[in-house]
């Protein structure tokens, strides 16, 4: 595009040379005789628009941007005069960003995040990320899309430890998830109902609604829960649970007892417990 848009600019910059020696009597004929190539090219598309290259579309833009629109709707142009004006913000867009984006980081920043990622095999992109010094944060959205364009690197490193992810898939038949969640009767009455679900089949286990989830009642519901799981022989050695200070540490006990291990959710990480959220 720039190729052509230099081409443009010399070539009517040869144009209006050629204009100065010409007499306003000749430049109106002239521009009469373009109006009217004009309309016999508008009559011949018919329906059809026009095409522009991005060279054409910059350069009309260049040219036409400074007039007011009263004075663009009285030209014969092929096109709107808010096309016109709509080129010329697009160009602007486009030279705004490529002057705002930011700089490529150095071999150093990246050999710096390939080296934080095999000797923090459990940090994420986010908190290598972090960890960066503070001017390679900035140039830098994220470790993961540059540095895996360096040459004899791979990204992401082995892990020597096992993500959430996969040991939720591993464990999908013996780690239900259970949680809180608050609905509204006919008549306006909030209730709080406490529901299990299992990964494996998506069943929904609906243990009691109530409007007040005392201490007890949490604890009793976990008895049903244990015995809902026997009578189904169920294999179930862990529970996702939130962190909701309405689940006392009787909740766990009881649990526990039946060899039942609950997992609080770890702290600011939604995900863990994201279907029974959903």
């Amino acid at each position: 595009m720039l190729l052509r848009l230099a081409y443009l600019s010399v070539t009517n910059t040869f144009a209006l040379l050629r204009l100065l020696p010409m007499s306003d009597r000749d430049k109106d004929t002239e521009i009469l005789a373009l109006r009217h190539r004009i309309s016999t090219l508008e009559r011949q598309l018919g329906r059809k628009r026009p095409r522009f290259s991005p060279g054409d579309r910059a350069y009309l833009a260049t040219l036409l941007h400074r007039l007011p629109v009263d004075a663009l709707r009285r030209l014969r142009l092929l096109v709107r005069p808010e096309t016109a004006l709509r080129w010329h913000r697009d160009l602007l867009t486009r030279r705004h960003a490529a002057r705002s984006r930011p700089p490529r980081p150095g071999s150093s920043i990246r050999l710096l995040a390939l080296r934080l990622a095999r000797e923090k095999p459990t940090w994420g992109y986010r908190r290598i990320h972090g960890e960066l010094p503070s001017s390679a944060s900035r140039s830098q959205p994220s470790p993961s899309s540059r540095s895996s364009r360096t040459p004899g690197s791979t990204w992401p490193p082995e892990r020597t430890t096992t993500t959430w992810p996969a040991f939720r898939r591993s464990q999908v038949d013996a780690l239900p998830a259970c949680d809180l969640f608050d609905t509204s009767t006919l008549n306006g009455t909030r209730l709080h109902v406490l529901a299990v679900i299992e990964h494996a089949n998506r069943r929904i286990r609906a243990l009691g609604a109530t409007a007040h989830p005392t201490a007890s009642w949490v604890t009793q519901a976990a008895r049903n829960l244990v015995m809902d799981l026997e009578d189904a022989g169920s294999t179930a050695r862990f529970l996702i649970r939130d962190r909701d200070g309405k689940f006392p540490a009787l909740f766990d006990a009881v649990l526990a007892d039946a060899g039942i291990q609950a997992v609080p959710s770890a702290v600011r990480i939604p995900r863990m417990n994201a279907i029974m959220k959903r």
